[in-house]
């Protein structure tokens, strides 16, 4: 991890808060964090923090696509999720 504005402890953070309600959520940000999280840089980092403040459910039906995200921004991001 280079330079960066999520130090060990806001990463420590983030990804407590990647804790969800749905079982589903759980299985799919675990193995994303597992395999992604060390390596994102900010703006992933920050767009991760942004999908985190969705409701469960919203969150889900994106990563599922049976949603689109507002925000194109996002959307690198969610491919990530969706591969996993």
């Amino acid at each position: 991890m280079m330079d960066s504005r999520y130090d060990r402890a806001a990463r420590q953070r983030i990804r407590w808060h990647s804790r969800r309600g749905l079982l589903e959520m759980d299985l799919v940000l675990t193995r994303f964090l597992d395999q992604h999280f060390d390596t994102l840089g900010d703006e992933e980092m920050d767009a991760y923090v942004r999908l985190l403040e969705l409701i469960d459910t919203e969150f889900l039906e994106i990563v599922n696509g049976k949603r689109d995200v507002d925000d194109p921004a996002l959307q690198p991001l969610v491919d990530m999720l969706r591969a996993v």
